[in-house]
């Protein structure tokens, strides 16, 4: 930990600003969206008082925001946006465009419910239904882990392997609009750790370059397939970022991803964002009586840890999956990706998913508790169904959805 590092009792959305201004960036556009509002007001104020120099646009939509990004890092820039829910949707194009031109625009996305019906509060189904957009995705625990990794992202996002968009995922609400004590590093460190931003994937006078341009069925493919190639190569790229970052300011996170009492556990519940801490405590509570639980962090989505997963999962009698999404008609995104990682390391233990959370409701540590005691039953005789609504509140005449 460097000694010229603060502490501060500040949202997650604060935490979210104070990273960006670390990160010194040549350009923020903004537009406002609940829950996401208060970083960008916070980088208008630094903006504006003089600790961070920047170019501010306001915008006139989450369309533009991420427009205006792509403009800007087409000339070299370092750029942010934010954004949540509706507006990420609204951004979906841009999305494609960015990752596509290979811009590596840093975006934070406060995770909230998607409408109809309309609601505010937390779940993860916007981020989880761009998935396959081209950006690697990050989903945070708390406000320090949101700081940090707004810094690890652009040393991820601009590295010359990599060169891909990344959206950092914060729970809406959970997250933004809770304080708690964060650790600021020292600006000479972060300089240290993240230097300017140099491409040549630029317009340039020096260097005329063909940018946004148009491919054939002939040439079409070979773009995605180096797409697809920068985000597995991004693996190995934030893992060493992560370890990097470790050694300068005494904190590092696994990786892609993170175990806990998961070496010797005979179950294990696989989650990502803020219900990892309420999780961690039902973990020690379930070891506190003799219980082999254990718990794995998923700290990124894309790309997406699968050796690394199924290397933490080898020795579990059963595994399930706690997340704040479904694909409606089938199962949860993050179950699809992890069942699909065990099946290709030949791993045939159970496997549950829980779909709790939806709309911002509560998933208690009881909740938790009894996730585990149905994986210690699927691990005795694996039920017919996979897939558990938590705390369904309406009838159903299919009782083993329910739990």
């Amino acid at each position: 930990m460097s000694a010229a590092a603060t502490k501060v009792f500040v949202s997650g959305n604060d935490a979210i600003a104070l990273g960006v201004r670390l990160a010194r960036p040549h350009v923020i556009s903004a537009y406002p969206i609940t829950p996401q509002t208060t970083a960008v007001e916070r980088l208008s104020e630094m903006v504006e008082d003089g600790s961070l120099k920047c170019e501010y646009l306001n915008v006139e939509s989450e369309h533009s925001a991420l427009s205006a990004a792509m403009g800007a890092s087409a000339v070299g820039a370092r750029t942010f946006t934010a954004t949540s829910s509706q507006g990420l949707l609204y951004m979906a194009e841009c999305l494609h465009y960015a990752s596509g031109g290979r811009f590596p625009v840093v975006m934070m996305n406060a995770n909230r419910a998607l409408a109809l019906p309309w609601n505010i509060y937390n779940d993860q189904r916007d981020s989880l239904s761009l998935l396959d957009c081209g950006w690697i995705q990050i989903y945070v625990e708390d406000a320090q882990e949101a700081l940090d990794m707004i810094l690890q992202a652009y040393a991820v996002a601009e590295h010359p392997r990599v060169l891909t968009p990344t959206m950092v995922n914060i729970d809406g609400f959970v997250i933004t609009h809770t304080y708690e004590l964060v650790e600021v590093p020292a600006q000479a460190d972060v300089d240290a750790f993240l230097p300017p931003f140099q491409t040549t994937n630029k317009m340039s006078f020096e260097v005329p370059t063909n940018m946004g341009f148009t491919a054939t069925p002939a040439h079409y493919t070979e773009f995605k397939y180096q797409q697809h190639r920068a985000l597995l190569d991004a693996a190995a790229v934030a893992t060493e970022v992560d370890r990097t970052f470790g050694q300068r300011f005494g904190r590092a996170y696994g990786g892609l991803l993170e175990g806990y009492r998961a070496a010797d556990a005979e179950l294990l519940l696989i989650t990502l964002g803020s219900v990892t801490g309420t999780a961690r405590i039902v973990v020690d509570q379930l070891r506190a009586n003799g219980r082999k639980v254990g718990l794995v962090k998923l700290r990124y989505l894309r790309p997406f840890p699968a050796k690394e997963l199924a290397a933490l999962t080898a020795r579990a009698a059963a595994v399930g999956v706690l997340e704040k999404n479904i694909s409606l008609g089938y199962e949860g995104t993050v179950f699809t990706n992890v069942v699909s990682a065990l099946a290709q390391a030949g791993q045939n233990a159970p496997a549950l998913n829980f779909v709790a959370g939806l709309g911002g409701r509560d998933i208690a540590k009881t909740d938790i508790a009894a996730m585990f005691d149905r994986l210690a039953a699927a691990a005795l005789q694996p039920p017919p169904q996979r897939v558990f609504f938590i705390n369904l509140g309406v009838a159903t005449d299919e009782p083993d959805q329910t739990a």
